[in-house]
């Protein structure tokens, strides 16, 4: 089934509805972060990789925004808006630099990923245990989703395991670190066994 979004009737929103709005949020937030640090590694194969994985991510704010209708749950548009705010003004964590990107970025914004893709997870298995009682939910549909995220959460954790390890043993040598140390890790094939996610 794909509804259009209903207005809001001006009732309360349920919990159901708050809680899926909350993750339709970190799912625009997680768009933006991967499009973004794909564009920091643009032209090497971390960012083919990172731009990949947002497409994942978009397909799958879609696939939520296609249950979030067949449950008759209206997208809340404020809180979408506020969601938005929130994802810039998380851009000026300190990093260890003022107007640069740092090394540390890719360590921060890869684990961000991560926790974020563990949330989304967490809710693809909790709409799977509403669909015993609701037969409004695909749950061939879920199923599909909780593999692709279990995926995404593997890819991500080695990248980030490999930045970590890159960054920080150079740091302990007193070398610097490049803004792209993630790319030059990936390269030396230090993240050998991870699926890949963009073309070979």
């Amino acid at each position: 089934m794909n509804r259009s979004h209903r207005p809001p009737t001006g009732r309360a929103p349920t919990f159901l509805a708050i809680y899926l709005n909350d993750h339709l949020t970190g799912a625009n937030g997680g768009v933006e972060l991967l499009r973004r640090a794909a564009e920091a590694h643009q032209g090497g194969v971390l960012g083919t990789s990172l731009r990949s994985l947002g497409e994942q991510v978009a397909q799958d704010r879609q696939s939520l925004l296609t249950l979030m209708a067949d449950l008759d749950v209206p997208v809340m548009r404020t809180r979408a808006a506020l969601g938005r705010i929130a994802e810039r003004m998380g851009r000026l964590k300190l990093n260890g630099r003022i107007l640069s990107r740092s090394p540390l970025s890719d360590v921060l914004e890869l684990e961000a990923m991560r926790l974020g893709v563990e949330g989304k997870a967490a809710c693809w298995r909790s709409l799977r245990s509403l669909a015993r009682t609701d037969p409004r939910i695909d749950v061939s549909l879920i199923e599909e989703l909780i593999v692709r995220a279990e995926q995404q959460i593997r890819a991500l954790e080695a990248m980030r395991s490999a930045c970590a390890s890159q960054l920080f043993a150079r740091e302990a040598r007193g070398r610097a670190a490049t803004p792209h140390a993630a790319e030059a890790v990936w390269r030396r094939g230090h993240l050998r066994g991870l699926p890949r996610t963009g073309p070979t």
